[in-house]
């Protein structure tokens, strides 16, 4: 997992930086993909934040999992607004409106006309871009469960913790090679 984010850092609800590489270490990982402007994300996302809670936060002995929520928002406030309101204590990959500008002017305007540094908007689409189109993102909410590689062990994150509460997370555990005890 570690790799999908090397040479980036995540940002916790507090907008603090984290390092990806610590925080998700010996973790099964799951990328939220979701937005505040999409109703059906602002129906299941306390559903995630129970069963997160539950499984990290509340336990005795807290499971290896993470959330890291990547956004679909429009603006950064709307981002930090959702996240604060409605999220638990997960990561997120760190919003910034001059990648998200730069991203659509580039359809428009060469880069240098732009005023913003390439390299950083080369981060972005990276990291957002890149994400979705490397876990096939084409509609939101989706929740991706994964390796410490980035494989994916269900793209069905959603539709199982509906359906099965904190039961998925033992099968989660079985494909992901991470070995410890826990009990739901």
């Amino acid at each position: 997992m570690v790799d999908i984010f090397t040479g980036h850092f995540l940002v916790n609800r507090d907008g603090q930086a984290v390092d990806p590489e610590q925080a998700l270490q010996n973790k099964i990982v799951g990328l939220y993909f979701s937005a505040a402007w999409c109703s059906l994300c602002r129906d299941f996302t306390p559903i995630l934040c129970d069963f997160y809670s539950e499984l990290v936060e509340d336990a005795p002995s807290p499971a290896p999992f993470e959330i890291v929520f990547v956004s679909s928002d429009r603006s950064r406030e709307e981002m930090v607004d959702y996240m604060q309101n409605m999220h638990g204590e997960w990561l997120a990959v760190p919003f910034q409106d001059t990648f998200k500008q730069m991203q659509v002017a580039l359809w428009s305007k060469p880069p240098s006309l732009l005023g913003f540094p390439v390299r950083r908007l080369a981060v972005r689409i990276r990291t957002t871009s890149e994400l979705k189109k490397r876990y096939n993102i084409t509609a939101i909410p989706k929740l991706v469960i994964v390796k410490q590689t980035g494989e994916v062990i269900t793209d069905k994150g959603r539709k199982q913790i509906r359906e099965r509460g904190l039961n998925c997370f033992r099968n989660w555990l079985e494909g992901a090679d991470i070995f410890q005890n826990f009990c739901s």
